[in-house]
C-alpha cells in the first residue's frame, strides 16, 4: 500500500515538472513584452483572478511587492463591487484565468480600457476572450492536470505560479534590486534578521574598546574588562587600527614575559586584525568569524579606506539578533 501511495505522489510531481518544462520551452517574445510593460509602469501592478487562480494571484502580487515592484491582489469578484476603483492611470493589470473566460475577470476589462491600463493575461487558452483582449497574453497551458479526474487545478496553477516568479525575478534583476533593497522591505522575521547590517548591531562610541599602542598593561586590562567584550583594539598615533588584544593574547603575553610592568599594548597585540565594513551584512560577519575561528570583528567605515575603527561586533551580538 505504501508503494502505491508513493507512486501516486511521484506521478503528481512528474506531471507538474513536465508542465513547467513545457512552459520554459514556450517562453518567447510575449514574456519580453510583458516585462517591458511592467518596467514602464508609473503606478502599481494589480493582479486579479478568482478561485484557485486568485490564490495564485496573491502569491504573484506578494512576490512582486517583496522584490521592489509595488503590487497587490484584487479579488475579481470584489472588483466588480467597487474595489476596481483602486485601478488608476499608470497601473498595469495582470489578469489570471486558465480558461480565459472567467466572468468576474472579464467584467473588469472595460474599466482597464477606459483608463488606458495595459493588460497582461495569464491563460491556458490563447484564443480565449481574455487573451484576445490583452496587450500581452502569456500561455500557461499544460498537457494535463495532475488531478486524475482532470478537474482540480494542479499542474496549471504550478505553471502559472512559476511564470509569475520568472517575471518577478527578471523584473528585479533589470532594476538592479539589491540585497540592501531587499533588507529594507523585510525588516522583521528571519529574512530581515539575515539582512541586518553590521552597523545595525555593532558597539560604537564609548562602548568601543580602544587603547593606544603605547598603553601600559594596566590601562589595557581596564579597557578590556570595563567594555566587557573580551577584546580591545589597538590604534597608532593617527587613530588607525594596528592590532587587537584578546583575553588569550593577554595570557600568552604574561606567560612569556618576566617583567609584566614593562608590557605595552603593542607587545601583546595580534597584528593585521581581521576587519569588516560597517555596510556589510551581519551574515558576512558570521562567515568571517567562522572562517578564522574568532569571536569578534572590528568594524571600519570602508574596507578600501583608512583602517579607522568605527565599531566592534561580537559573536554574542549576532546570536542575540538571531543571525546565528
Amino acid at each position: 500500500m505504501s508503494i502505491e501511495r508513493l507512486t501516486r505522489g511521484r506521478r503528481v510531481l512528474d506531471i507538474e515538472a513536465r508542465a513547467v518544462d513545457a512552459l520554459r520551452d514556450r517562453l518567447g517574445d510575449s514574456f519580453v513584452k510583458a516585462l517591458d510593460l511592467l518596467l514602464a509602469a508609473r503606478g502599481k501592478v494589480v493582479v486579479t483572478g478568482v478561485g484557485k487562480s486568485g490564490i495564485v494571484c496573491r502569491k504573484i502580487a506578494a512576490t512582486l511587492a517583496s522584490t521592489g515592484t509595488p503590487a497587490f491582489f484584487l479579488h475579481a469578484a470584489e472588483g466588480n463591487h467597487g474595489d476596481v476603483g483602486t485601478l488608476v492611470r499608470g497601473d498595469v493589470l495582470v489578469a489570471v484565468s486558465y480558461s480565459g473566460e472567467s466572468e468576474e475577470v472579464l467584467r473588469l476589462l472595460p474599466v482597464a480600457r477606459r483608463f488606458a491600463i495595459p493588460l497582461i493575461a495569464f491563460t491556458g487558452a490563447p484564443d480565449s476572450t481574455l487573451a484576445r483582449a490583452a496587450d500581452v497574453a502569456l500561455d500557461v497551458g499544460v498537457p494535463e492536470e495532475a488531478c486524475p479526474l482532470g478537474l482540480a487545478p494542479t499542474a496549471s496553477t504550478t505553471a502559472t505560479m512559476a511564470l509569475g516568479d520568472a517575471l518577478a525575478v527578471a523584473l528585479y534583476e533589470e532594476r538592479g534590486f539589491s540585497a540592501e533593497d531587499f533588507a529594507l522591505l523585510h525588516p522583521a522575521g528571519a529574512l530581515g534578521r539575515r539582512l541586518l547590517r553590521v552597523e545595525d548591531l555593532m558597539h560604537r562610541g564609548d562602548a568601543l574598546p580602544l587603547v593606544p599602542a603605547q598603553a601600559p598593561l594596566k590601562d589595557t586590562l581596564v579597557e578590556i574588562t570595563s567594555k566587557r567584550l573580551g577584546v580591545t583594539g589597538v590604534v597608532d598615533d593617527d587613530g588607525h587600527l594596528v592590532g587587537v588584544i584578546t583575553d588569550g593574547d593577554l595570557r600568552r603575553g604574561l606567560e612569556r614575559t618576566a617583567d609584566i610592568r614593562a608590557l605595552r599594548a603593542h607587545d601583546l597585540m595580534t597584528t593585521a586584525p581581521k576587519v569588516i565594513a560597517a555596510s556589510a551584512l551581519a551574515g558576512q560577519a558570521v562567515a568571517v568569524m567562522e572562517r578564522h575561528a574568532i569571536t569578534s570583528l572590528f568594524v571600519i567605515e570602508r574596507e578600501d579606506g583608512p583602517r579607522r575603527p568605527a565599531g566592534v561586533i561580537h559573536l554574542h551580538d549576532l546570536l542575540r539578533a538571531g543571525i546565528v
